[in-house]
């Protein structure tokens, strides 16, 4: 049986948030480490692939399989991680989903043929379906709830760092020797055994750490009205039957599966755009890209501000995090003129663009926080994973049905320039769309009980 609360969220004010420690911010740095990482070690392979293509004598199809590999992979892993995640409990679970993606990652340099090469990207893939599950239901346990999306914000920020980081890191590793390549694989892949290190001598729970104090944790769950955190790992555990009854989690799903695809377009096509609509070759992309995840990351932390300042007002939580959300979905739609601006000035494409990708980090920071806004602790890995998913189907179902039949018909009769503007027009309106069925399947954001019958 589920029982939804009627009562009005309290508002939270600037006076109900006193001076207490700090330690859970170390928490988000590790998050924001392993989210860097994480990032790092997929980009890897596209900035290889010129190197590997030689190596293994790939074509364009070649390599489209071996992503498209990796992205099924990502998709069936967050089906089930989020589960994992929850039943082994944040510590555990984070660290095995460390340790099993940094070996997948450092096992590309054991691959010796195409096949290889998919089979690894599948299981890097399943593998690091697990950071952001965990990274969500980490800052649900560690932050209260009008910080929740600052700190989502800040950690999710460290996609954008792992994805210029690569560029600046990959190619001069793999020029340093003959079988460079490999050494990149490796030398990424480890850096996750130096996080996962850092991260079983510092992170515990709240309720088991020792470097927490009473003023931080009655701070962190302030705003908790069934310290549900205090005992978390001795619950029941909340089934995908029960997630997949209430209408919250269809708002999570939505919302994701219609903004997530947007996401991957800019990262796999904005240096195909730049070079098609403007000629720029090589190196020449590496600012105007470089640009627009700086802004992103920008995009990712203000994000997270713009509901806390509103809470602090004393706007209710729910409300704060509907405004914010439309708010940023607004700042997307001027997209749509990228084309129009690049004519006059290819830098006023770029800085639109570079909003939008900003604005989609913020709405990530936001969306991310709705799962444990509107689910219980112990269920929040498995809500992130089962919208994990949706978006990953969201891009599977966009790069097959759209960008792939589209992108090709257009490009053979030479109007590729239309092409990108029908994107930039799904681009444009798909978090408007989301923020719609977001409103209609979840109109206040509440917080779902199971009584504890039901969630054996």
């Amino acid at each position: 049986m589920l029982q939804t609360p009627t009562a009005p969220a309290p508002a939270i004010t600037a006076s109900a948030a006193p001076a207490v420690g700090r330690y859970r911010w170390t928490i988000c740095a590790l998050v924001f480490f392993a989210t860097t990482i994480n990032y790092l070690d997929r980009a890897v392979i596209s900035l290889l692939k010129p190197t590997l293509e030689k190596v293994f004598s790939w074509n364009a199809g070649d390599y489209a399989n071996i992503e498209l590999a990796f992205k099924v992979a990502y998709a069936v892993g967050m089906m089930g991680v989020g589960r994992v995640i929850d039943r082994l409990g944040t510590k555990t679970g984070y660290a095995l989903s460390t340790l099993l993606w940094s070996l997948a990652a450092m096992g590309h340099a054991l691959v010796s043929s195409t096949v290889g090469f998919s089979v690894a990207r599948a299981f890097l893939g399943v593998t690091e379906a697990g950071n952001f599950p965990a990274a969500i239901k980490t800052t649900a346990e560690w932050f209260p709830q009008r910080e929740r999306a600052l700190a989502t914000g800040i950690f999710n920020s460290g996609s954008n760092v792992g994805a210029i980081l690569a560029p600046l890191t990959v190619p001069f590793i793999a020029a340093a020797s003959a079988n460079g390549w490999k050494w990149a694989f490796l030398i990424t892949g480890g850096l996750g055994f130096i996080w996962l290190a850092l991260w079983l001598v510092y992170y515990e729970v709240p309720a088991r750490h020792a470097r927490l104090t009473k003023a931080e944790f009655d701070y962190i769950h302030s705003d908790v009205d069934d310290m549900a955190a205090v005992a978390v790992e001795t619950q029941p555990k909340i089934s995908w039957g029960q997630l997949l009854r209430v209408r919250q989690t269809y708002a999570f799903i939505f919302g994701k599966f219609l903004t997530d695809p947007i996401w991957w377009f800019y990262l796999f096509w904005l240096p195909d755009f730049l070079n098609k609509q403007y000629g720029l070759q090589n190196t020449a992309v590496a600012l105007p890209v470089a640009l627009v995840y700086i802004l992103s990351s920008a995009g990712s932390i203000g994000g997270g501000w713009i509901p806390l300042r509103l809470m602090k007002s004393g706007m209710p939580a729910f409300q704060a995090r509907k405004i914010s959300m439309l708010i940023i979905a607004l700042c997307v739609f001027p997209i749509v003129f990228a084309q129009y601006l690049g004519q006059l000035n290819m830098w006023l494409a770029v800085l639109v663009i570079g909003i939008a990708a900003a604005a989609h980090q913020a709405w990530s920071a936001n969306i991310f926080s709705t799962a444990s806004d509107m689910f219980p602790k112990r269920a929040v890995a498995s809500v992130t994973g089962l919208g994990g998913m949706a978006g990953g189907l969201g891009g599977i179902l966009l790069t097959a049905l759209v960008q792939k039949r589209m992108f090709v018909y257009y490009e053979s009769i030479g109007q590729l320039n239309k092409a990108y503007f029908i994107m930039f027009l799904i681009c444009g309106g798909a978090y408007l769309l989301a923020w719609v069925l977001m409103q209609v399947f979840a109109p206040r954001m509440q917080m779902i009980r199971f009584d504890e019958p039901a969630a054996k």
